[in-house]
């Protein structure tokens, strides 16, 4: 079983910097990519940034440039760090770890409202 903990979020502004982190535990040596997702309401979760065990990243097209996502030495931490925020960045924050051979784990979201 793999356990993912979220942390992080809440209220910014246009223009300000937020982060979001995740652990996760339990049998972490099975996951090979983590990442977070997103959903506002009435919009389908949709996916923000990823990262694998190799350090190899994706990104949404609405956040490249303003987003990163790391991860841990021992990998079973991820972090997105997220800079100029629009609120068109409103949703809830979940983070995800895909396993080899058992279905993808998530976390319980996390808040990140984006206003004036």
């Amino acid at each position: 079983q793999v356990q993912l903990v979220e942390s992080g979020g809440g209220l910014v502004q246009p223009g300000e910097s937020l982060s979001v982190s995740c652990v996760a535990s339990g049998s972490i040596f099975r996951i090979h990519t983590m990442g977070w997702y997103r959903q506002a309401p009435g919009n389908q979760r949709e996916m923000v940034a990823t990262i694998t065990n190799e350090g190899l990243t994706k990104y949404a097209d609405s956040v490249k440039g303003r987003f990163t996502i790391s991860r841990d030495g021992a990998r079973n931490t991820v972090t997105l760090q997220m800079n100029n925020l629009k609120p068109e960045d409103t949703a809830v924050y979940i983070c995800n770890a895909e396993r080899v051979g058992f279905p993808d784990v998530w976390g319980q979201g996390t808040q990140v409202t984006v206003s004036s």
